[in-house]
């Protein structure tokens, strides 16, 4: 069993390189099986659900190579093949093959699938879309049936909630149908536009990313391309708390300000100072932040997978302040674990209340999910003391070389196993 003992109350100084985005990259993966000939993906984070999706790919026969972060995809030889069980169940992302392969062969058998449990994610819309294309679908016992009869067909879809994984998974089952696509209250990330870019490289013929309403005439055919990922907002944003909490000024290269705004909103209210340059952001030193309140919300809004980062550095600021999670308000798995380490935090129904602030000694915490296990290692960092986390899996389901990348900025942080 893999555990990060960490030795907080260390200051931190120097620069550090955001990767590519898991969020993106989940989607991207399975839209390189729609094209006819080899993918090839730049930036790629090194990470456990990336070699999860690697391993999935090469059950359906699909050549892969990855190598100093690029990943090569050739679905030449790819074969159609039910996938009800195994690796595909091991994360949440592994629903995007249900769009992929109904697009690429009109027919699927995909497990449902498993990842951070972070209350109810349901997949009514992505089903509902599937079945507006023109798709038999079938979900029983945790197993979704896709067949297409008569071949999908574009049609006019509204999503009834704001669902970044429904609206890439309509994309991806449309871009092959017959004639015109328009998905309404269509969910705006980023990640989403970087899907999207993909796509119409590959051939799509795709408008309107990044806004309410995308268009998607279908075409016949996707050809293999070249794609650099977009960087990961939340990795930069994890990073940019921790610099915050414990830095002496630290600069964040390979960042999109825009993609953070509402997260440096926030920042900027408790009283931190930042430079922003054109792809990087510095970080002052921190002293006497105030508390603030948050909402997090669909994109342009404050992020959900940004809501337990940020949490152990509200912790330790002046005055009351409030988290609401208006997208996954069962997210409070990492609370406890803050409070057992000192923080004043309690959950009151779907509200996070705080009050600060809090001196955080170490202790034996677990990271429950991905962004629980960022929040831990950011309160490990602020800590006095030795704070040990076990759970590390689930960081490391989504942060490349955390270790390495925190010991370059002098964090006194190790991984051992038991």
């Amino acid at each position: 069993m893999k555990k990060l003992v960490i030795h907080g109350g260390k200051p931190l100084k120097g620069e550090i390189t955001i990767n590519g985005a898991k969020n993106s990259v989940v989607a991207l993966i399975p839209a390189a099986i729609m094209a006819n000939s080899e993918v090839t993906l730049e930036g790629v984070p090194d990470i456990q659900d990336v070699h999860s999706l690697i391993e999935i790919l090469n059950d359906f026969n699909v050549k892969t190579h990855f190598e100093n972060n690029v990943l090569k995809i050739d679905p030449t030889d790819i074969i159609s093949i039910p996938m009800p069980t195994g690796k595909i169940q091991s994360l949440r992302a592994s629903y995007y093959f249900m769009g992929a392969t109904l697009s690429r062969f009109g027919e699927g058998v995909i497990g449902l699938p498993g990842g951070c449990f972070l209350g109810p994610r349901p997949i009514d819309q992505h089903i509902k879309a599937f079945r507006s294309l023109g798709a038999n679908v079938n979900d029983e016992y945790g197993v979704v049936t896709l067949s297409t009869p008569e071949g999908l067909n574009g049609a006019r879809i509204y999503m009834d909630v704001v669902s970044v994984g429904a609206t890439i998974n309509a994309i991806l089952a449309s871009v092959r149908a017959q004639g015109r696509t328009i998905i309404e209250n269509a969910a705006r990330e980023p990640e989403i536009i970087d899907v999207v870019t993909l796509l119409n490289k590959m051939g799509a013929k795709i408008r309107g990313a990044g806004t309410s309403e995308i268009r998607i005439d279908g075409v016949e055919e996707l050809n293999g391309v070249t794609h650099t990922i977009i960087p990961d907002r939340i990795e930069a944003g994890t990073y940019m708390a921790a610099a915050v909490a414990m830095g002496e000024g630290i600069k964040i290269n390979n960042v999109i300000y825009e993609h953070l705004e509402s997260f440096i909103a926030k920042l900027i209210e408790m009283g931190v100072k930042l430079d922003i340059f054109e792809d990087s952001i510095y970080v002052y030193p921190s002293k006497d932040l105030k508390m603030v309140s948050l909402k997090t919300l669909p994109y342009p809004g404050f992020a959900t997978d940004l809501q337990q980062p940020i949490t152990p550095l509200m912790a330790i600021t002046n005055g009351h302040g409030t988290i609401m999670d208006t997208i996954y308000p069962a997210r409070v798995k990492h609370i406890p674990e803050l409070n057992r380490m000192g923080a004043n935090i309690r959950v009151d129904g779907d509200m996070i209340r705080l009050e600060g602030p809090s001196k955080l000694t170490g202790a034996q915490v677990k990271a429950s999910d991905l962004r629980a296990g960022a929040s831990l290692v950011i309160a490990g960092l602020i800590a006095e003391g030795e704070t040990i986390i076990t759970g590390v899996d689930n960081i490391l389901r989504g942060y490349t070389n955390i270790v390495g990348k925190l010991q370059a900025l002098g964090a006194d942080i190790q991984m051992i196993e038991d």
